[in-house]
């Protein structure tokens, strides 16, 4: 695709002023003549840049990434019959035969408080666009599942071994060590509006309306609940979970590990680099190959000034299709609801999110029509129940700015 090659390539290029721009700061900087400052000021321009083209990156690879269209079977026939129901349900308010294609269809029934679910290929759509705009579900472990009533059996070890020859006698040893981990879950709801008259309009998209409304936001209130929510009513966040300094042989499970930074309320003032070193090292190499950092923007834009120890730059663009940028040679997602640098701020994580974190929806989307409450708008309440486990806390690795 050439828009994406481009973008790839002008990412290249900015990035290659850049290194040029912020070299010359850092030799005015040696030389103490105090014109670093329009230095600065280009480079912030460019990281702005910078950031720019890599939400235009993003975009273009979700849309890549968006599931398609297939063809019908019969199965498929009951869904898009439901389908058209729900559509002259939204539009009108008509319930003639829903319940009983909804069943047919998707194997649900009306709610005890009212509402019908939304079409599965509508919900699908949802799903996709969370997603595509929600940093969380792109790299967590996502399920679906029909009730809350879920447990994970954790081994946290235990087991010993030993050797032995070929007729001696074998000691029993000790057994492993489980425990459950349940899961925590909250009810998520928008309650979009659109007028009676706007629905009439035979060229109203409601599908794409109601889509759009709803997940814009899910994933916003989704995200800052899977980053830092405190489990009361919603999902407990990764950085709500209980931190320590302890290494992952004497730290109790369920605890992560975090790294100072070594100063109060911001990162290392001389080879910053090496925080990162120490960040990625603390962590089992089994975890490497699926492991990533997660920060905020304003936290990328210190990083990307750092370099190591042979002056190389840390940050390095992704050059081809496919291939991310990176920091230390690995990808990195960002998560605007990550704190940035600051007093006590958990602002910088690393490791495999998938082992770590289990987002967990329930599910069916369930969506209630009300025309009377706020006339002439007719008020779609729309519900979602969601939750998640913490599983593995040897996955991940935080740092934090603390002295």
């Amino acid at each position: 695709m050439s828009e994406l090659k481009d973008i790839l390539e002008n990412i290249g290029k900015s990035f290659e002023e850049y290194k040029k721009t912020n070299d010359a700061r850092y030799e005015e900087l040696k030389k103490g003549t105090g014109n670093a400052g329009e230095y600065e000021t280009k480079l912030a321009r460019i990281e702005e840049d910078l950031q720019k083209k890599e939400r235009q990156l993003s975009d273009i690879e979700a849309k890549l990434n968006r599931p398609g269209f297939a063809g019908m079977s019969p199965v498929e026939q009951a869904k898009a019959e439901h389908k058209k129901a729900f559509d002259a349900f939204v539009r009108k308010g008509i319930t003639d035969g829903l319940a009983d294609l909804q069943f047919k269809a998707v194997q649900v029934g009306v709610d005890a408080d009212g509402g019908y679910a939304v079409p599965e290929e509508m919900s699908q759509t949802i799903y996709s666009m969370l997603e595509a705009h929600s940093p969380m579900r792109t790299v967590c472990d996502v399920r679906t599942v029909g009730t809350e009533d879920v447990k994970q059996l954790v081994d946290i070890g235990g087991v010993t071994s030993g050797w032995v020859a070929e007729t001696a006698a074998r000691p029993v040893t000790n057994s492993p060590q489980l425990t459950v981990v349940t899961p925590t879950f909250g009810e998520i709801y928008a309650q979009p509006s659109a007028t009676q008259k706007a629905m009439d309009d035979i060229f109203f998209d409601v599908e794409n309306w109601l889509t759009t409304s709803i997940e814009r936001e899910f994933s916003k209130q989704e995200n800052i609940a899977f980053t830092s929510g405190n489990g009361t009513n919603k999902p407990k966040g990764i950085l709500a979970a209980t931190m320590a300094t302890t290494d992952d042989n004497t730290r109790a499970f369920g605890t992560f590990q975090y790294l100072k930074t070594g100063v109060a309320a911001g990162m290392p003032a001389t080879n910053p680099s090496d925080l990162l070193i120490d960040l990625v090292s603390a962590l089992k190499t089994r975890y490497y190959w699926n492991s990533r950092f997660m920060l905020n923007r304003q936290t990328l834009a210190v990083i990307r000034k750092w370099k190591d120890g042979q002056q190389n730059y840390l940050w390095q663009p992704g050059l081809q299709s496919g291939e991310p940028n990176s920091i230390l040679g690995y990808p990195y997602v960002y998560n605007d609801d990550f704190p940035s640098i600051g007093a006590n701020a958990l602002c910088l994580a690393f490791g495999d999110f998938r082992e770590a974190y289990i987002i967990l929806d329930r599910v069916g989307i369930r969506l209630l029509r009300d025309p009377y409450t706020n006339k002439p708008y007719v008020n779609f309440y729309v519900t979602k129940r969601v939750g998640n486990m913490l599983l593995n806390t040897e996955a991940v690795k935080f740092v934090k700015c603390e002295a």
